[in-house]
């Protein structure tokens, strides 16, 4: 079933939404101070892709924090916010509903993005 699902995920959202993050990583991987970030948006390029049966985990350093609360206070709510509110939209249909639960992973995984673990 996973997989049946990741092949609707791919055809209708996945495909665009990974190629817009492999976009923004490589613009980020232009300037020096923001490659670690670039490396990191290349992996949410690839869960985009595939995403139903992976796991989010948040850890990070105290650099990787600080930027994190950096993130979080500049641009992180309002992403965050969009997912959030994408979530909820898809949860209203039956059928919507596994995408909608992808799309709270997303949320999450932009309020704190550096650092995160996809298994």
């Amino acid at each position: 079933m996973k997989t049946v699902g990741n092949v609707l995920w791919l055809i209708f959202i996945g495909w665009e939404n990974a190629l817009v993050m492999f976009f923004v990583g490589l613009l980020c991987c232009v300037t020096i101070i923001l490659i670690p970030v670039g490396i990191q948006i290349f992996k949410y390029a690839s869960l985009w892709l595939w995403p139903i049966g992976k796991r989010v985990d948040l850890s990070g350093g105290i650099f990787k924090t600080f930027v994190n609360i950096l993130w979080l206070i500049l641009f992180g709510w309002i992403v965050a916010l969009y997912f959030l509110l994408a979530g909820v939209s898809l949860c209203c249909t039956l059928i919507g509903i596994p995408f909608g639960i992808q799309f709270f992973k997303f949320a999450k995984l932009s309020l704190m993005p550096l650092g995160a673990k996809i298994n």
